[in-house]
């Protein structure tokens, strides 16, 4: 992969010497992936001026990770196409808040690019120092100080050219007092070949703040995704999560980390993965709770069939008096061929900060398909009821109207991998 320069980034030479001197360093988790066997192209910024202007097979791609191609439900819409083209748009009558391209956003802000490379450092790895020395486009979402927007943001990233980089860096800030629910996924069409996905992601939720993030992810079988994320919230902020990955792919590694600064400040981390052929899946999540009465929990329920490969990731980093944390890790195999791994880490270094953890792996018993069996049910129907109760997640505070996107998308991929 080679680095295209010519393009302002918006950050200083001592931040792009961190990244050229991390180019070669090695992911902590994960398959290490050669970045050189994959094409690197300029990045476009021809704006898409309608969600009308997309067409079926693009709108059957969005639809599949939770976009309303309508937009009648949204309080604003992000749409990107590789490094290309774009769609940012609000609905009229919303007040106090901004949707904007990331790199019109750091030319229209100053203060924006405070905001930059600080939750995520750039040298975390060779993806987030291959990342800012690329071009790269992604979103800025801001709800302003005391807002309330109750209808979601959506976005969506798609990637269609072959053997590419889709290279994205977005920023979410919740201001003081606002509240703000974000529903994004990410795709490709299933017959993509060999590509990458690199998305840094930095969120900002500030004092008595609420943000929501749910997350959609459908790739291609020869996809390689390595998304780096991290969230700082501050007092009395809230900061809920909920990814889920329902398709097959070659391999993802992810472990967003999340800073709990201030007093009071909340974190729950919710994930399911539904892991099939052959692909890997190393998920995880990360909760540091440095303020008293912090607390927070890492929710994860993974299925493996086919040859699947799962690890299920999750630390606790208790740095407070009165602090609590709880990590849950449940896998379900439904296949010989495949393997979870539940990878469980607690940390204490702070006298009255407690922190637990549970972890159950297993295969679908025969005493409950054969219970189920005896009220009228086949075999698969049996196996589908078990699969769909045990990926169910019930995520406390998020609006009834998420509750439903999230239960129906983790439904329809469930019943399509069966």
């Amino acid at each position: 992969m080679k680095h295209i320069s010519g393009e302002s980034k918006m950050t200083s030479e001592k931040v792009k010497k961190r990244a050229e001197e991390a180019l070669k360093k090695e992911a902590a988790f994960g398959e290490d992936l050669n970045l050189e066997s994959y094409a690197y192209a300029e990045s476009d910024m021809r704006q898409i001026e309608s969600l009308e202007e997309l067409d079926t097979s693009d709108r059957s791609i969005a639809s599949e990770v939770g976009f309303d191609v309508s937009g009648k439900k949204t309080s604003g819409s992000f749409i990107q196409f590789d490094n290309e083209s774009f769609l940012a748009d609000i609905m009229m009558q919303q007040e106090g808040l901004e949707v904007i391209p990331i790199r019109e956003a750091l030319e229209k802000h100053d203060w924006a690019k405070k905001y930059l490379w600080k939750a995520v450092p750039v040298d975390v790895d060779k993806y987030t120092a291959t990342s800012e020395l690329n071009p790269y486009n992604g979103y800025f979402i801001r709800a302003m100080a005391g807002a309330n927007i109750q209808m979601p943001v959506q976005t969506c990233l798609i990637m269609k050219k072959n053997r590419s980089v889709q290279n994205v860096h977005n920023i979410i800030v919740a201001e003081e007092g606002s509240e703000l629910h974000i529903i994004t996924g990410c795709a490709t069409p299933s017959d993509l070949e060999r590509s990458l996905h690199l998305g840094i992601s930095e969120f900002y939720v500030q004092e008595n703040a609420r943000l929501s993030f749910t997350m959609v992810h459908k790739w291609s079988e020869q996809t390689d995704v390595r998304p780096r994320s991290a969230i700082h919230v501050d007092a009395g902020g809230v900061f809920l999560s909920t990814y889920a990955v329902l398709s097959p792919l070659k391999s993802i590694q992810t472990f967003p980390k999340v800073r709990l600064r201030g007093v009071g400040a909340k974190a729950d981390l919710y994930s399911v993965v539904y892991g099939s052929k052959d692909s890997y899946y190393d998920i995880g999540g990360s909760l540091s709770l440095e303020a008293e009465k912090t607390n927070g929990k890492v929710i994860s329920r993974s299925i493996a069939t086919d040859s699947a490969e799962i690890v299920a990731r999750g630390d606790l980093i208790g740095l407070s008096p009165k602090t609590r944390a709880r990590l849950e890790c449940d896998g379900l195999l439904l296949s010989d061929e495949g393997a979870i791994r539940a990878v469980p880490m607690l940390n204490a270094r702070a006298e009255g900060t407690e922190l637990s953890h549970e972890a159950t792996v297993g295969k679908v018993g025969a005493e409950q398909l054969t219970y189920l069996m005896s009220r009228g049910l086949d075999e698969e129907e049996a196996t589908s009821l078990i699969v769909n109760g045990f990926v169910k997640l019930e995520v406390p505070d998020l609006p009834p109207d998420l509750q439903r996107s999230i239960d129906n998308a983790i439904k329809m991929a469930v019943e399509a991998g069966l």
